[in-house]
């Protein structure tokens, strides 16, 4: 990123594969559709010259091997694998075989199959690393990112299915992703020999021990006599890697919090006015961005979005924020959701934590509008933290307004996180929640639910 661009150096070694990738029509038609991201070359930016002000040297390139800068359109709000619903890893499988099967023909190939190549639009998987194609030789019928695919989408999808494990687990332990030597210790006598489990973790496991180490031919690029061959052994092997990624299709399951839209603490006549005093403030400040803090399946997201707003919305429970990506998807509606606590966010990750931004890093002073309804009190009680240091965060996430829930210590959903320990917040009242934002925040609208011990409130930030 430089001055509110997306560029990218492209090496002299790598000219001839991107070239072909950009005049491919089958780029044309994944761009058209938005499953790929689109990219032109920057004609009036040098090329050794960027490299020297990234101060890309480092990497062991020498600064005339830089041919090109290659651009692409700014991605609202990046996300990453750990963040992301066991349903968007999916996605992002099966967006990675459709794409590279379908350059087959075309003599291009994927070398690498890293989650991480995927960013989301809203509920769509888009793909973003154009230099991960080369031209590959048609008579290889060799896809060297297989085992690659198998650690970072296969085997994190399996082991959610089969006993829940969130698949971002892995994805922030490690940029390998799950092993087949992770998961056999995890497996009964019976499920070592069941599908999908036999096929990739089992017989791995076992021909590992049979094999060498240091044994590198399988990794060396094979040719058969015939290209006709080895394309069928490929688009066989991308037809069983097609067909497996459908089984693991991640099951509707359920959570402590998956069913509180249907059966919350409301009455129908309190969820009815709180729909719509957050309709009415967000069709007065129509908001382009609104982060939804607890969004849960996405309802309030939901309005937000159909309003037009981009909406990112976060949860801690992936079960909820899974379904909120399945109704984003199915109504087409312009929703990120992400597996994120708001009371221990998303760290920066990878080398120096430099590769991946931390979740406030990419959220401060973005949104317009940010919602913490009915998430307060969790952050408070669950999470342990000051009301005083809710409200400075709040304040440092909206550039405008906040919409904003009170839960009274004396609501039942509050007794069942305090487990007893209710005297520490016997102090906590409407007054003294409204206090601890008026520092930072005007209040503009309120309204207390007839029937609850709950508010709600519309603040605007103080300038």
């Amino acid at each position: 990123m430089l001055d509110g661009r997306v560029l990218r150096v492209v090496s002299k070694p790598a000219v001839e594969s991107l070239s072909a990738f950009l005049h491919s029509p089958i780029a044309r038609h994944f761009v058209d559709r938005g499953d790929l991201i689109d990219s032109k070359i920057a004609k009036e930016i040098d090329a050794t010259s960027l490299f020297r002000q990234l101060g890309e040297n480092g990497s062991g390139c020498d600064d005339s091997e830089a041919a090109l800068v290659l651009e692409h359109p700014l991605t609202e709000f990046p996300s990453y694998p750990h963040e992301w619903p066991a349903e968007m890893l999916h996605a992002a499988a099966q967006l990675t075989l459709e794409i590279g099967e379908a350059f087959l023909g075309e003599g291009i190939g994927l070398k690498d199959a890293d989650p991480r190549n995927i960013l989301f639009r809203g509920p769509h998987p888009v793909f973003v690393d154009v230099l991960s194609f080369e031209k590959r030789d048609p008579g290889d019928p060799v896809w060297l990112p297989y085992a690659q695919f198998v650690r970072r989408f296969l085997l994190p999808l399996a082991v959610n299915r089969r006993f829940g494990v969130p698949q971002s687990l892995p994805a922030l332990t490690g940029d390998d992703g799950l092993r087949p030597q992770d998961v056999y210790p995890l497996l009964s006598c019976a499920t070592k020999f069941l599908p999908p489990f036999f096929t990739l973790v089992t017989v791995p496991v076992w021909l590992s021990r049979m094999v060498a180490r240091k044994n590198t031919s399988i990794y060396r690029r094979n040719r058969r006599d015939g290209i006709e061959r080895s394309q069928f052994v490929l688009r066989s092997l991308f037809g069983r890697l097609c067909k497996l990624t459908r089984k693991l299709t991640p099951v509707q399951a359920e959570s402590d919090w998956s069913s509180y839209t249907g059966s919350n603490s409301y009455s129908p006549e309190d969820f009815s006015a709180k729909t719509s005093f957050v309709e009415r403030a967000l069709d007065e400040a129509r908001p382009k961005k609104v982060l939804d803090i607890g969004c849960n399946t996405g309802y309030f997201s939901a309005i937000a979005a159909r309003q037009g707003a981009r909406v990112v919305g976060i949860d801690s429970d992936p079960v909820v924020v899974g379904q909120t990506w399945h109704h984003a998807r199915k109504e087409d509606l312009d929703i990120l959701p992400l597996v994120v606590n708001i009371a221990n966010p998303t760290p920066p990750l990878g080398w120096c934590n430099r590769e991946s931004a931390s979740f406030l890093e990419r959220s401060l002073g973005v949104f317009d509008v940010v919602m913490m309804l009915a998430v307060v009190h969790h952050v408070m009680v669950t999470g342990q933290i000051p009301l005083r240091e809710i409200a400075a965060l709040a304040a440092e996430l909206t550039k405008d307004l906040l919409l904003i829930e009170y839960v009274g210590p004396e609501d039942r959903l509050f007794r069942s996180l305090t487990l007893g320990r209710d005297h520490l917040y016997a102090g906590l009242t409407r007054e003294a929640f409204e206090s601890f934002f008026l520092a930072r925040f005007d209040i503009m609208h309120n309204l207390r639910l007839g029937s609850s011990t709950r508010s709600l409130y519309v603040m605007k930030k103080k300038r």
